[in-house]
């Protein structure tokens, strides 16, 4: 009886493998793994995002991209948009505002606001950022304009403002709206100007805050794993709904150089992220291409004296390949064939006899 009895336990135990096994099989296969390519237009990597977009911080070079023009929904992401338009309207965030009725049992993430509490605007945008809360997007939405309308507006011209073309907004949350979309390369534009305001990083890259609670401080924990897990990383925010799927907006600083990444509908979102994130930074580095107050060489021979430093994302391969031209007292960088730096210089001719500065 005994022997019956193992026979048919590991029988069972063949069959839980077998099943996890094809299941895993069959995850891969739905998750529509596909190429994606890097700033040369070459084809690097993989990823199974719908749309992926990987994007320099400070000077808005695109690293790499897959579909990053496709309008999708973006879930709670939505909230870069409503904290980077809060930050840009509130002059005072340590202002102590009454939390609407409004904002109060909205669906979803929430921070559970109570009705007449208190609280500043920083410490809602912690309740933003840190734990997706939905009410506390309403209550920021209504504590810097007259009306939810109102905000929305706001937020469409923020994103209007900083070139996202292809975004539509209609709630501060990011609950499912068909007229509610952005793109991959839309998110990465409006997530690098947030970037680089330093109070949006010091709340996004908070792994716990503690806030006001109507009985006991609110203990803020980040769903943003990756602060933990990856080095450098700072931000910045995760999203999801059933319809749109898993998405994330993370960013890294290494050496300076901060690198934003977003993935739309991506499962496998933070490890996804993760590696291309490191991938970026392996790849391309802030290189000085001039530097102000140094004599360079074009590649005609004609030197020049730089006016200002100009620093640029770049591979080592396409480091070796720039040109660089003067051209009577103005100096071009090309990067197979685009100008991408175009600004004074003081021509000192090409050194023979008889060259002048022109």
């Amino acid at each position: 009886m005994k022997k019956v009895w193992w026979r048919l336990s590991a029988l069972v135990l063949v069959i839980v493998l077998l099943a996890g096994f094809f299941a895993g099989v069959m995850w891969l296969a739905g998750a529509g793994v596909t190429a994606y390519v890097n700033a040369a237009e070459m084809m690097v990597g993989e990823t199974s995002a719908r749309a992926m977009c990987t994007m320099d911080v400070a000077t808005g070079r695109v690293l790499f991209a897959h579909n990053a023009d496709q309008p999708m929904g973006m879930a709670s992401t939505t909230k870069i948009v409503t904290a980077l338009t809060v930050l840009e309207n509130c002059q005072d965030l340590d202002t102590k505002v009454r939390v609407a009725d409004e904002a109060i049992g909205i669906e979803g993430s929430s921070i559970y606001l109570q009705k007449g509490e208190e609280l500043t605007v920083r410490e809602l945008l912690y309740g933003l950022m840190l734990r997706s809360g939905n009410d506390a997007a309403i209550a920021l939405a209504l504590a810097v304009a007259p009306s939810l309308t109102d905000f929305v507006a706001m937020m469409n011209d923020t994103a209007q403002k900083y070139g996202a073309t292809k975004t539509h907004f209609m709630n501060p949350h990011g609950l499912d709206d068909p007229e509610h979309y952005t793109t991959a390369r839309d998110l990465a534009k409006l997530s690098a100007v947030a970037l680089q305001n330093p109070t949006f990083v010091e709340i996004c890259s908070a792994q716990e805050k503690r806030i006001d609670g109507p009985e006991m401080p609110r203990v803020l924990l980040n769903k943003n794993k990756l602060l933990k897990t990856l080095d450098g990383c700072i931000g910045v925010k995760t999203g999801y709904t059933k319809k749109t799927g898993r998405s994330f907006v993370g960013a890294r600083e290494v050496d300076g150089q901060k690198i934003v990444c977003v993935v739309l509908n991506c499962g496998p979102m933070f490890p996804e992220t993760a590696q291309l994130l490191q991938d970026a930074h392996e790849i391309y580095s802030n290189k000085p291409v001039l530097v102000a107050e140094e004599i360079f060489t074009d590649q005609n021979g004609t030197k020049g004296l730089a006016l200002e430093s100009f620093s640029y994302p770049l591979s080592q391969t396409e480091y070796e390949q720039l040109e660089i031209v003067i051209v009577e007292n103005s100096v071009m960088v090309r990067l197979h064939g685009e100008t991408i730096y175009q600004g004074e210089c003081v021509n000192l001719g090409d050194g023979s006899p008889g060259a002048n500065a022109r």
